[in-house]
């Protein structure tokens, strides 16, 4: 049987919305809620304010960064596929023109 993941604070919606849609918005919610490294100071106190807005408890600053997260991408397993995806695309391109150069 497979571990399943934790929900954490997703179980607020009890039955409703599905389990894809729920697991991914936890793993958003998690990391936005999360404190982040601030860029200034180096210094692991950075909290959303809001929206893109985030401001670190030690050195005061204020900065904008992305919406759920300071600097990085948050990778959930569809984002993981839909980036694969590009490669097989570009190898069957490079197998179509070396194909034309044979001709």
């Amino acid at each position: 049987m497979k571990a399943e993941e934790k929900l954490g604070s997703v179980k607020r919606f009890g039955t409703r919305y599905g389990r894809k849609t729920k697991l991914k918005f936890s793993k958003i919610e998690a990391e936005q809620r999360k404190l982040h490294k601030c860029p200034y100071c180096n210094k692991i106190a950075v909290k959303r304010v809001a929206v893109g807005i985030w401001n670190c408890k030690k050195c005061n600053t204020k900065f904008t960064g992305k919406a759920y997260s300071v600097t990085k991408k948050i990778i959930t397993k569809e984002t993981e596929e839909m980036a694969e995806e590009p490669e097989v695309v570009k190898e069957e391109m490079q197998e179509t023109e070396e194909a034309k150069e044979e001709v």
